[in-house]
């Protein structure tokens, strides 16, 4: 656990009637004695439960127990799950290079990436992968899917792909290739003066990915640039380390590890002189950026060096490490926690002290402690890095989620693509009120049900009002608003028709630019994206967000 071992021990021993040690003797004692328990016991299971007991598939049920009980981020790796790990931290693995996911049961390609064997091979966005090697995957849950497609470069693949608007399949043949998942998958221009580029892990290489990105900006004529770490879920610390280095100066303080094993702790510092100390920096986050992410936005918010705009982060100030075991399997196991230059640790929940029933709660804001940045602003611990510049997350409609989950955004799409050979530059691409309205067609005969949030209120207050014997006295009301809710729920295709068409015009860009275009076609809706823009484009603005507020 990331607590002092004795203070942790002594608190549980008195809050929650656990027996403390007295000595080493005593609690390896106590180690081999409860592991000696649990061997019988499961030799006693095995030996005389009804059914058959599966070894493997308890023991992992019982690791998986153990493990929870500390927090989300200490788990077993069994080595049939090595090489998935290994893609999480590298962000490479042997495959075809493309995204899959399954829609109303078939599987289906979501995102080739570029120069892939995948997108070599001809397969887009919507065609439905039926048999790999033979074997039918219609069904199969993604992950059993994506397991078939991995393998080792240069072995081939067998796919039958059947697509949009096509009655026979096609048998497609390729090579795989080591794919790399690129950590910064869009870097371009928001305006003339202002450079965008958008990072998404946190695996190897991507300090230099960010670099490089930064250099292009420049080559493009940046004066300014915004860092988006928006939903980055973190990964390797050492990159966190190596990309605040790019903006602040050699010799500083980037982040502190502090945990039980004490020869572990450490602080690690800029080694390198950074690429620019100067620049107009904002910084983009949302309530998933998380971990290495938080260390970069902490970074560069405690030396005052970017403006942060967007969400308060998620608040995971663990670090954990890696650990050996037996026939090749791992343990990832949560070793430290990790502290801003300002001194700040932003992890949000304590799992070393947890409820009577067993959960955890969040860091309470009365509780947390103040820090300051360089400059003497002042910053607070205990819960993710709070913007400088908070900017409300979108709340969709019900409609609009419901379109979207149920995958009618994603086969219109496909039916666009199909008629429309070519469209206008993602930027620049505006559905038309005509092509607007075939979606509305299209939708005809499409599941759109769905329950309003007023609906579920109607249906309590009836069943309470009928508890209470007062619903005669009210029915004619309830009725009218049920009829009003009914009558606005028809319209609602026109009335949230902005946030439908900005989520439907990005699908339809993927489809002719990938990636690339999805995150382009965002760029003129995108509420931290005009903000970071309206920040960056006013120097006093920009300066004021950075200097102590005086009263």
């Amino acid at each position: 656990m990331y607590k002092k071992y004795i203070a942790g021990i002594l608190v549980a021993g008195v809050g929650l009637g656990l027996v403390s040690f007295k000595s080493d003797s005593d609690r390896y004692f106590e180690i081999a004695k409860n592991l000696d328990v649990f061997a019988t016991l499961f030799k006693e299971v095995n030996t005389y439960y009804v059914d058959e007991v599966p070894p493997a598939q308890m023991m992992r049920t019982g690791i998986d127990a153990m493990l929870k009980s500390l927090d989300p981020y200490t788990n077993y790796i069994p080595e049939d799950d090595i090489e998935d790990f290994r893609t999480m931290t590298t962000g490479q693995y042997g495959g075809i290079g493309a995204g899959i996911g399954v829609h109303d049961g078939k599987v289906v390609i979501q995102m080739p990436y570029e120069g892939s064997p995948a997108q070599k091979a001809g397969l887009v966005i919507g065609d439905q992968i039926l048999k790999i090697d033979g074997i039918n995957v219609t069904g199969k849950p993604s992950a059993e899917v994506s397991k078939l497609l991995k393998g080792q470069a240069n072995t081939p693949i067998k796919l039958e792909i059947k697509s949009y608007g096509q009655t026979k399949p096609r048998t497609v043949e390729m090579l795989r290739a080591n794919i790399t998942v690129e950590n910064v998958p869009y870097i371009g221009m928001l305006d003339n003066e202002i450079g965008y580029f958008q990072l998404s892990g946190f695996t190897m290489d991507a300090s230099r990915e960010v670099k490089q990105a930064v250099q292009k900006l420049k080559e493009m004529g940046a004066k300014k640039i915004v860092f988006d770490l928006r939903d980055n879920p973190g990964g390797l610390l050492h990159e966190a380390v190596n990309i605040s280095n790019i903006f602040v100066d050699k010799g500083k303080d980037i982040v502190s590890t502090k945990g039980k094993v004490k020869e572990w702790n450490k602080t690690y510092k800029a080694l390198d002189e950074p690429l620019d100390r100067s620049v107009p920096l904002v910084v983009l986050t949302s309530s998933r950026s998380a971990s290495a992410a938080e260390i970069v936005a902490g970074v560069m918010q405690d030396y005052d060096r970017a403006v942060l705009v967007g969400e308060r982060t998620f608040g995971k100030g663990l670090v954990q490490a890696t650990r050996p075991l037996s026939y090749n399997s791992q343990l990832k196991v949560t070793t430290a926690k990790y502290y801003t230059p300002s001194g700040r640790c932003i992890q949000a929940i304590d799992y070393s002290h947890r409820n009577e029933d067993g959960s955890v709660a969040s860091i309470p804001d009365s509780l947390r402690v103040a820090f300051k940045t360089t400059g003497g602003r002042v910053v607070y611990d205990g819960g993710g890095i709070s913007p400088d510049v908070e900017v409300p997350q979108t709340e969709y409609s019900e409609i609009t989620r419901t379109i979207a989950t149920k995958g009618y955004l994603f086969e219109f799409a496909n039916k666009y693509k199909a008629e429309h050979p070519t469209i206008a530059s993602a930027k620049a691409f505006k559905l038309s009120d005509a092509d607007y309205q075939k979606f509305v067609a299209f939708l005809a005969n499409k599941d759109v049900s769905y329950t309003t949030t007023v609906e579920q209120e109607l249906v309590e207050l009836t069943d309470k009002s009928k508890e209470g014997k007062h619903y005669d006295d009210i029915k004619s009301e309830l009725d009218a608003i049920r009829k009003k809710v009914s009558h606005n729920k028809s319209n609602d295709l026109q009335r949230f028709r902005p946030e439908i068409q900005e989520m439907l015009e990005a699908e339809i860009a993927s489809r002719y630019y990938l990636q690339k275009g999805y995150i382009e076609s965002s760029f003129d809706d995108d509420p931290d994206i005009i903000m970071a823009k309206n920040v960056l484009n006013d120097p006093q603005k920009y300066a004021s967000y950075l200097k102590v507020k005086t009263k």
